[in-house]
């Protein structure tokens, strides 16, 4: 997900969607330590998705905030 399509959601869909991200992030990081996955690379992936929800949410407590 791009940070474009982030900003068009709303707050709660994009908290939603973080916590999806931090599920997978879980995830993945058992899969990797137990052997099950060998893509590293993912992980990596979904570390930075999950900053980018972050950003997003931040620049919509700025908008509230009038900051």
């Amino acid at each position: 997900m791009t940070v474009n399509d982030m900003r068009a959601q709303s707050a709660a869909e994009v908290k939603n969607e973080l916590l999806v991200l931090l599920r997978t992030q879980f995830n993945l990081r058992m899969q990797i330590s137990t052997q099950q996955n060998n893509n590293t690379s993912e992980l990596g992936k979904v570390k930075k998705n999950i900053a980018r929800a972050h950003t997003v949410l931040r620049e919509m407590q700025m908008k509230v905030v009038g900051k």
